[in-house]
Order: structure tokens, then sequence, then C-alpha cells
């Protein structure tokens, strides 16, 4: 049988006048709806909502740890696979012959901002002093807690949870929607990644439904993130002297439980003013501008905070935490990969902990990077058209890793050394997961000058807020074009202005409803249909670029034509 040029049209209806014009009523409309009653029960019911999520995030955990762990190994084979595989590693996620727009400081800024970078500055500090405190091997009895021989261990699980699993979960994504939009001419939208396996129906009902699913999963995946970022910037607002946005030292709440030194509901509300408000600015002057430029002036911060750790904090400890640390999560790799502990259902016991344990960190950071990654393929895709699958691959994997390893080796490699070694005493551990960075930089500076403390208090503060805001106004630009099926005009600007209330409404609700463990589980949950999404686009990931090498052994067409996929500056 010949073989026929792939699918290079999938129409999706949308309006053509109106208020939804130029978008699609079968995906703006239900995603919003969905996305509105979530607001309203937290708000108006805050305790019901907070008791119904919690017993669903356990369900879930219980029963799908081993779903989200194997899915995450499953996307690191596929994407080391793709760039190995020659017939995919050297095809162009554009036209043959096509540049990149975008420089590879550019590239790599608007990247990492957009990824992760904002989880940077709350747990590259928190998780490896977490992990020194509390992991498998303490609770089976192999290391020992806050000493040296846990140190490594720490790093292992900490790179774990930043390394090739996060960033395969965005590779995949962004492969496939680069890769079918830009090759294929089809809308960048999720359903498009779909088509080998499902074909002209993704127009349809089926269609809908998949990109319904990747907007509730983007807006619940950035929310935990804006959740985190809440409560390290209104820390920071308060070491640079601004009061009355945390609970007095010694409050408690309704069942006695202390809530001192927490984010009140004007610190919650100030906050996400402050941070929605610039971001939707931004996200209305698009990628081009507001988004790159934010996303260099935080490459740049970043580059010379780290540069503080690594001259002024724990320099040989840092490298001794980097390489060596590498080194033994590379031979950890493949069996924490694939290990699930199983409970006994005997709270208190060892298997009951490490069970636990792992729901906490690893399957929570799986569902988190599920989550984030219609938001973080997407964009990933626009700003990667013209370099090939296997230049994409090193540069969405390899790259953010190695960053992410720099700073969970020198930060928090500060923070570890200052307590076993530099007399910190307890006062970075104590501190709130988000309040850590500045309890160890004014630990570090007051000594030096009150000033200088300060200083970094507000360079910190300022870092933070590129970070979120880069984040936000990156997911409402993405939710819209998906909502737009794939177009990104710009008749979305209502629409934008009513995405990022939206985002700032889900992250405040949950908030008051149950802190950033409500975020958490609403989360898990959003990302249990999208995680069955991204195992079908690796299937047809391959399935496509397998059929394009028997194509171009046959002499037939595998991309559209130039003049079509042209960009408009051109």
């Amino acid at each position: 049988m010949s073989l026929k040029p792939p699918l290079s049209d999938l129409p999706i209806k949308t309006a053509e006048s109106g208020f939804y014009n130029g978008f699609s009523k079968q995906v703006a409309v239900p995603a919003k709806i969905i996305i509105s009653a979530l607001v309203v029960w937290a708000i108006v019911w805050p305790e019901w909502a907070g008791q119904v999520l919690g017993a669903w995030n356990s369900a879930i955990l219980a029963s799908a740890a081993g779903w989200y762990i194997w899915t995450v190994t499953f996307f690191v084979i596929v994407c080391l696979g793709l760039a190995i595989w020659p017939t995919a590693g050297r095809l162009n996620l554009g036209i043959e012959g096509e540049k990149p727009e975008f420089s590879n400081f550019s590239w790599f800024s608007m990247m990492f901002g957009a990824g992760i970078g904002v989880g940077m500055l709350t747990w590259a500090v928190a998780e490896p002093v977490a992990h020194f405190q509390n992991n498998p091997s303490v609770i089976q009895g192999i290391t020992t807690a806050r000493a040296e021989d846990n140190i490594l261990t720490a790093y292992t699980w900490s790179y774990l949870h930043w390394g090739l699993g996060a960033w395969a979960c965005y590779a995949v994504a962004g492969l496939g929607l680069a890769f079918f939009t830009y090759r294929r001419g089809l809308p960048l939208t999720i359903r498009s990644s779909l088509t080998p396996l499902f074909g002209a129906r993704l127009s349809g009902a089926l269609g809908h439904l998949i990109d319904i699913v990747a907007v509730v999963a983007t807006i619940l995946g950035v929310a935990q993130t804006l959740g985190f970022g809440v409560d390290q910037f209104v820390a920071g607002m308060t070491r640079i002297g601004i009061s009355g946005l945390v609970h007095p030292e010694g409050a408690v709440n309704a069942d006695g439980e202390s809530i001192g030194n927490t984010v009140n509901t004007v610190g919650i509300i100030v906050a996400l003013l402050i941070i929605m408000g610039a971001s939707t600015l931004s996200a209305l002057s698009g990628v081009g501008k507001g988004i790159k430029w934010l996303s260099n002036i935080n490459m740049v911060l970043s580059i010379f905070l780290l540069s503080f750790f690594i001259l002024f904090g724990a320099t040989w400890f840092g490298f001794h935490a980097f390489f060596v640390g590498i080194w033994e999560y590379l031979i950890a790799l493949p069996f924490l990969s694939f290990n699930v502990y199983a409970s006994d259902g005997v709270e208190g016991s060892e298997a009951f902990l490490l069970a636990q344990w792992q729901g906490w960190w690893p399957v929570f950071y799986w569902a988190w990077w599920i989550a984030f990654a219609p938001f973080v393929g997407l964009f990933l895709a626009r700003i990667s058209r013209g370099r090939t699958i296997r230049e994409f691959v090193l540069g969405a994997m390899i790259v953010p890793s190695l960053m992410c390893f720099v700073w969970f080796a020198w930060a928090g490699g500060t923070a570890i050394d200052l307590e076993l070694n530099g007399g910190a005493n307890g006062l970075i551990y104590d501190a709130g997961n988000g309040d850590k960075i500045f309890a160890m930089t004014e630990y570090m500076l007051a000594p030096i000058a009150d000033l200088l403390a300060w200083g970094m208090a507000l360079v910190i503060v300022v870092l933070l807020m590129t970070f979120l805001v880069t984040s936000a106004d990156s997911a409402v630009l993405i939710v819209n074009t998906i909502n737009a099926a794939g177009d990104e005009g710009p008749k979305a600007r209502p629409h934008i202005l009513f995405w990022g209330s939206a985002l700032g409404l889900v992250v405040a609700g949950l908030l008051i409803s149950g802190g950033t463990s409500a975020i958490q589980t609403a989360m898990v949950i959003g990302a249990l249909p999208f995680s069955i999404v991204m195992v079908l686009m690796c299937f047809a990931l391959i399935k496509a670029i397998f059929n394009d090498g028997r194509r171009e052994a046959a002499g037939v067409p595998t991309t559209i034509e130039p003049e079509v996929s042209a960009n408009p500056a051109e």
C-alpha cells in the first residue's frame, strides 16, 4: 500500500462573532465553568472543600503512586531515545533549514524562568535541608538525620525530583506540540499531538475534551507554583519591613493549631494583586516583549544570587554536593525510577512511613510536573521552532537539570553547612520553607551590615517577583492559545484579563480553604487525566517519526510547504 502524506489539516470550530470571536466555545466555556466552580467551592465552603480534596488525594496516592512514578520514567526513556535515534534526532521542529527565532541565552532564560525558576528560590534551600532531616534512608536506619552520612542521600532525592524526570515531562509535551504544529501545520494546541492515533476525529468532541483537560491541569499546576510563591513573597516582604501580612507569633486556628508567622488573608490578597496585576500586563505585551525581557532580567539576577552563594557560601561543600551528588543520583536513578513503596496500612510502621514519604515527595512532584507540562510544553514549543529534536532534548532536559543541580548544591549546601559547621543552631531548620533562603542570607550578612542583609532580601524579592510574573503571564497566554484553537492573535485581550483574574482567585480560594496543601491536592487530582494524554502523546510522536522515515525513503513529503509555514516577519 502506498504511503500518504501526513495529516496537515485539523479544523477546529471557533466563534465568528461576539465575545468568543476566534475562540472555541466548546473548550473555553467548559474550562471556565470548571475553574469558576472550583473557586466558588473553595471560597464559599472552605471546610467542605478541604475535607473532600483531602479524601480524594489520599485515594489517589494510595492507588496511583506507581502510575505516576513509572509514567515519568517512561517519559525519560522516550526523550533520551528520541535524541539518540538517528531518524528522530536530526529532524527540525519546523521546515528543513529553518533557524531558531531566539538566541540560546534568551531560549534558556525563558525556558528556565517559565519552567522551574520560581521553585529554585523556595526549594533549592528548603529541599536539601528537608531531605537532610528525613528521607527513606533515615526511615530505614541506613543513614542518620542531620548527620554527615546523610548529605549525599539528601542530594540524591533532591536531584531526582528536579532533574531528568521533571524536564522529561516538559520535553514530551513540547516535542509533541512543536513537531505537529511546525512540521505539519496543525493548530498549536494539545489535541494536535495525538493526530497519528486519532486523526481527524480530534476536530470534534474528543479533541475538545483533551484541550479542556489541558487547560484545567495548567491552571492547577501553575496555581501550585503561585501558592508556594505567595508564601515566599510575603515572607520576603516581611523581611524587608512590610508588616501586617502574616499571622502574629503565637496565633492559633479554630482547631487550636499554631499558625503564627504564616500568611494571613491580607497577605494573600496583597501578594496576588501585585503578582497577577504585573503578570496580566506582561501577558498583554506577548512573548517577544514582556516575557522575554522579564526572563532575561530574572536570569541575570539569578546568576548574581547564585554567584553570591558560590563565592561567599559553602564553596567547597557545594562542589562536593554537585559533582559527587550527580554521580550518586545517576547510580541510584534506575532503582529510584521504578521503585514503589507499598504501605502495610499500619500507621507508624516502616512500610507505612516509606509509602507516606513517597506520596509527600516523588508522587507529588511527578504530579506537579505533569500538571505543569501543557503550559511549559506549549511555551517550549513556541520558543523552540527551528531547533532539531536532539538539540531540543539536550537543551530542554540536560541543561536545565544541571542548572537546578547547581542551585541545590550551593544554595542548599550553604544552608546545610551553616547548620552543621557554621553555628546557625536551627535558625534555618526552624524557618518556613519559603523563608529559609531569607533566614540564611540574613544570618550570613547581618554580622557585616544589617543594610547589606536587607538589600539582599530585596534582591531576592525582586527576583521572586520576576519569576512569578513570568510563570503566571506565560500560563495565561498558553491557556488562551489552547482556547483559541492555537491562535495567538490580539483578540485574546479580554480573555487574558479573565484568566489572569481566574488564576489569582484559584490560588486565593485554595490557600484560604486549606493552605498550600489544598492546592497540592487539587493539582495531584487534576494531573491524573492529563498524564494519560501525555502517555498517548509519546506513542503518537514515535509513530509519526517512524512513518516519516518511511515517507522520506519513498519520496513522500513529511512537512508543510515553506511558504505556508514562514514566520509573519519573513
